[in-house]
């Protein structure tokens, strides 16, 4: 991997982690337009760190509250931020089972162009459903487990390539009656245990071969995807109180046809 492919590579995974896009989709295309190889496990572990390190640094103060509320709930003390804290962690598990025993499956047989090609455009689709029959009556503070799990289990089905983890949260947050900033914001805080998880367990499979790492590389890869996922996050934010999600669904219905065009 050349320096230029690092940055093109964190780039891609910092903007499209956190815009309802697909990275799956994104980067497969380096691979078939390109001949790229694959970036290896120590740049991906690098830019997962960088990511998720961009959206607790974007939220760091409800970050600390959601955490303050959590411990707080050990010593009975419940507070708003304490209850969204256990919501959180609780619609984490249906993304930690489905990733689990379905990883391998997936990975076997979902990433092909494809796959992609159509997850891109239906979940694409389904945003622009949900977007345009939005009711934006619901905030964060009225959401109830049963909707935070319903928004969890969207989250597992994100694992097949070309879903997009952010683009069908924030579906299901629409579908709720949540704000466009709330969904996208219940999606972002959303992110961080999963983020964390798989990023842990990639470090576990690196920790475990005898490859050299080149650390280049890995700082390259951390860097720039951090900038780029804290960049897109506040951009995303502002996009979508102006013009809603129209904009991320065209996207995808246009990098849906090139990918189908591709396939055939």
């Amino acid at each position: 991997m050349s320096t230029f492919e690092a940055i093109i590579l964190a780039l891609i995974q910092g903007l499209t982690e956190f815009l309802p896009i697909s990275s799956s989709a994104h980067l497969i295309l380096p691979s078939q337009l390109l001949g790229w190889q694959d970036q290896g496990l120590a740049f991906d572990v690098a830019v997962h760190v960088g990511t998720l390190a961009a959206v607790v640094f974007y939220y760091r103060q409800q970050v600390t509250e959601l955490l303050m509320g959590w411990l707080g709930t050990f010593r009975g003390q419940y507070t708003e931020s304490s209850r969204l804290a256990w919501f959180i962690i609780w619609a984490t598990v249906p993304a930690g089972l489905a990733g689990l025993f379905g990883a391998d499956l997936l990975e076997n047989y979902g990433r092909s162009a494809l796959v992609i090609a159509t997850t891109t455009i239906v979940f694409g689709l389904a945003l622009w459903y949900a977007d345009r029959r939005a009711s934006e009556k619901a905030a964060l503070a009225t959401l109830t487990l049963r909707q935070a799990m319903f928004v969890g289990i969207a989250q597992a089905i994100a694992l097949i390539p070309g879903t997009s983890r952010s683009g069908i949260t924030i579906t299901a947050g629409l579908l709720l009656g949540l704000t466009r900033t709330d969904a996208a914001r219940f999606s972002f805080l959303l992110s961080i245990p999963v983020i964390a998880l798989a990023g842990g367990y990639k470090g576990l499979q690196l920790a475990q071969q005898a490859e050299p790492v080149a650390w280049s590389f890995v700082l390259i890869g951390m860097a720039v995807s951090f900038v780029a996922a804290y960049l897109c996050i506040k951009l995303f934010l502002q996009v979508i109180e102006r013009m809603g999600m129209l904009p991320f669904v065209l996207y995808r219905l246009a990098l849906g046809v090139v990918l189908f065009l591709m396939f055939l």
